[in-house]
C-alpha cells in the first residue's frame, strides 16, 4: 500500500500553498497521505530525517521509496505517487 507522509507546519508559507493541492488530490482519490505537523509530532521528523518543509515522503508497504521537498505542482505530485 502506498502512502505519502506530508510534513508541514501551520506557519510555513509553501505548506499553505501545497495544502489545498494535497487535499484535492486525496478527495479525488488520486493519492493517499497522512499530514504531519512538525511542531506537534516530534518523533516522525527525526525518524525520517526531515530538515525542510514541506516534505513529501512516499512509503510503499512502510518503506520509504522516494521523497520531494518544497511546494510542488499537482502533476509532480501525481508523477511522484504513481511512479
Amino acid at each position: 500500500m502506498k502512502e505519502i507522509l506530508y510534513f508541514s507546519a501551520k506557519w510555513c508559507q509553501p505548506c499553505k500553498m501545497l495544502g489545498p493541492v494535497m487535499e484535492r488530490l486525496k478527495f479525488e482519490g488520486k493519492i493517499n497521505y497522512r499530514k504531519i505537523d512538525v511542531d506537534s509530532d516530534t518523533t516522525l521528523s527525526p525518524k525520517y530525517g526531515v530538515r525542510n518543509i514541506p516534505t513529501l515522503i512516499l512509503l510503499e508497504n512502510g518503506t520509504e521509496t522516494n521523497r520531494l521537498v518544497g511546494a510542488q505542482p499537482e502533476q509532480s505530485i501525481l508523477n511522484f505517487y504513481n511512479g
